[in-house]
């Protein structure tokens, strides 16, 4: 055993306060919990771990160096954190001494936590089980420097599943830097994750086939070797995913591919094609050389466009079931050599449970679904009857909104996971996709931390405690304002859903409230306009709030929600001014032979190009927050393309605002105005 004399110190002694009987924010949440007396951090830390083990080594060095973040006192005299193996000496006596136990179910990934007058010891069976306790132990530290404390308790916990893991979207848009992706996989690990699912479709660079991987908008081989081995002592096992039959549009437009589509400039590959099985076993070649797991990942979902070209008439003979699954048996079989357990999604073959048997048994469905629902035996019942073994894919639902639905991503992960378990699932793979290009992965956190704890937790994790210890835990907010900001933003999500706009998409972001779709999307938001900025503007007070509580952690995740607010707000407020604008300027125009009216008409029309400037001052100062929280965590790859729509909307607002300017010029001139439609103003639609 090596002792690790660290430039902090955990000093043992007692809190002379009685240990409090509220149970300390944790996620996940153990298994097994009992409250002790805590444990004064005031003195510094003297740290052992076995001294031959470089996974428990990291363990130890992952933990000193987050007390070290904390601020803890130096001190060569404080208590031991002991970090032990349950087939040792001391952590057999350790167990005993406790009257606790390390059994079966715990060995692979389970551990023992507890406090006593000797200090804080953490007992596995694995090193894996030792890393994950010494998170839950980072979790128990309360407070800063000399008033820390450690939250006194005897824990036994271990996991319900065997792979918990996010899906990354690395092919609409966002690219991670290298360095936001070793972020990832710290923050994932310390929350028991162990499976990070980089997702491809033309974002991988392959030797065989280099033409489709853009520079600068692609991972290397070099990045991804690197991954690899920064995720080793986080016991984090990469999964990368190429997709391998659909969404392949952005390789099949390619000349050199063209001819393996399904229909010219589509996105399935042909299964007849001999070609297409070629390209695959070159791009999972490369793969399995770089990312050593156990799991490839061949996608295969939504082929929408299988049986309507190439492959008609054979779908018309045979069915599209049949014709989809013949392939991906042949794909498997071409990947055999590689000695890998395929991962393909089960939207398709599920449509056909009578042919599902003809898979091979040692593939796994991922089955996916992003709604919460009463029952999800739909999406699981095809591949379990069939004896194959299964993983769950909830969403954290980010897609294609300023700010992701957490009513709908909590109750989908909570209900998606339990069933999973119920039925045997291995896996659970939270996703997260960037359909339109504009997805930030720190606003996806609150979704990913309760993913993490759905997967750890047996049965339907509890989403009010998840919610209660988010905050807490996460960013060390003991104001509980940035949990209430989070609810803030559900709230005015389920604002957007009762005027019947399902939620705060980035469409109506987009959207100009005087085009043909904007005036009928204007009439239904009216009634929730008031009620969409009152939320929006609580979380932001809420968040400005914690900030100024203390020093946060986890700051741009922090920021992410600030700027996801500030979207929703400015939705509303678009739509409010904009409506705002088009009514006082058809008064004024009705009035404009009033004597009286006549009076101020210069002063109103100046009012409102400074209100249409008021709309591009609001989506300027979002697009400089937008580029910011952006170039955190991504390469600069298409991020020209979100800026673009942000100076287009910026410059229809200048634009109007001049044609207010120049009416007014012509009413100082002529004394008459243009009529709503020379400004851009239509007839107010009525809703449908």
């Amino acid at each position: 055993m090596r002792t690790l004399f660290c430039s902090l110190v955990v000093g043992v002694a007692v809190s002379s306060v009685a240990a409090q009987a509220q149970r300390p924010s944790l996620i996940p949440d153990p298994r097994e919990f009992q409250s002790r007396e805590d444990v004064a951090l005031s003195r510094g830390v003297l740290l052992s771990a076995p001294e031959k083990d470089a996974d428990d080594s990291s363990a130890a060095d992952d933990l000193l160096a987050f007390l070290k973040e904390q601020g803890i006192a130096r001190s060569g005299k404080g208590a031991h954190i002991y970090l032990l193996r349950d087939s040792s000496a001391a952590g057999k006596r350790a167990l005993a001494g406790e009257k606790l136990a390390i059994d079966a179910a715990m060995q692979d990934e389970g551990y023992v936590l507890f406090t006593s007058k000797s200090g804080v010891y953490i007992v596995a069976h694995s090193a894996s089980g030792l890393f994950y306790g010494a998170q839950t132990a980072k979790q128990l530290v309360s407070g800063n420097g000399d008033h820390a404390v450690f939250k006194g308790c005897a824990i036994r916990d271990w996991p319900a599943m065997k792979y918990r893991g996010v899906h990354d979207d690395l092919s609409r848009g966002p690219v991670p830097t290298l360095e936001f992706q070793k972020k990832q996989i710290r923050t994932f690990a310390a929350y028991k994750l162990n499976v990070y699912s980089p997702y491809f479709e033309n974002t991988m660079q392959y030797a065989s086939n280099p033409l489709p991987a853009l520079p600068g908008g692609s991972m290397s081989k070099a990045d991804a070797a690197a991954l690899v081995e920064y995720a080793k002592p986080y016991h984090v096992t990469i999964v990368p995913e190429q997709e391998a039959f659909g969404h392949l549009h952005h390789v099949l437009t390619w000349q050199e591919y063209a001819h393996l589509a399904e229909v010219p400039n589509g996105s399935v590959l042909a299964p007849g094609e001999a070609g297409s099985l070629e390209v695959i076993q070159q791009w999972f070649t490369e793969l399995a050389a770089v990312f050593p797991g156990p799991f490839l990942h061949i996608g295969a979902d939504e082929t929408f466009e299988l049986g309507q070209g190439k492959t008609a008439d054979e779908v018309k003979q045979r069915g599209l079931g049949a014709v989809y699954i013949d392939f991906l048996t042949k794909i498997h079989a071409e990947l055999a050599p590689l000695n890998r357990r395929l991962l393909f999604w089960g939207d398709v073959a599920m449509n056909d449970p009578a042919l599902v048997p003809r898979l091979p048994k040692d593939m796994i469905a991922v089955a996916w679904h992003y709604e919460p629902e009463e029952d999800f035996s739909k999406w699981l019942d095809p591949y379990t009857k069939a004896g194959m073994e299964t993983w769950v894919s909830p969403g954290v639902n980010n897609w294609s909104r300023v700010y992701p639905n957490n009513n709908l991503a909590l109750k989908n992960i909570q209900g998606f996971v339990a069933a999973g378990q119920k039925a045997g699932s291995t896996g659970v793979l939270n996703t997260i996709w960037n359909d339109d290009g504009e997805g930030l992965f720190a606003e996806d956190w609150y979704g990913v931390l309760f993913g993490a704890a759905a997967g750890w937790q047996p049965g339907a994790s509890d989403i009010a405690e998840f919610q209660k210890n988010y905050g807490a835990v996460f960013h060390d907010d003991a104001t509980g304002d940035l949990d209430q900001a989070q609810m803030a933003l559900m709230q005015a999500h389920l604002a957007f859903e009762k005027a019947g706009l399902e939620d705060a998409k980035d469409g109506l972001f987009w959207i100009d409230p005087w085009s043909s779709e904007g005036q009928e999307t204007a009439a239904k938001i009216k009634p929730v306009l008031d009620e969409v900025r009152v939320d929006a503007e609580r979380a932001l007070t809420l968040i400005a709030q914690a900030r100024q509580a203390g020093k946060l952690r986890e700051t741009d995740a922090v920021d992410a929600m600030e700027l996801g607010a500030r979207r929703m707000d400015f939705i509303a407020f678009k739509f409010q001014t904009a409506s705002d604008i088009a009514d006082t300027y058809r008064t004024i125009y009705q009035e404009q032979n009033d004597p009286e009216a006549r009076k101020h008409m210069s002063g109103k029309l100046w009012g409102l190009s400074g209100r249409a400037l008021d709309l591009r001052e609001g989506y300027g100062y979002i697009r400089d927050e937008f580029k910011d929280a952006w170039l955190k965590e991504n390469r600069p790859y298409w991020l020209d393309n979100v800026m673009a729509e942000y100076d287009v909307a910026m410059r229809l607002w200048i634009a109007r605002a001049d044609k207010f300017r120049m009416a007014r010029q012509q009413w100082s001139e002529t004394h008459m105005l243009p009529p709503p439609e020379a400004v851009g103003i239509a007839q107010a639609a009525a809703p449908k």
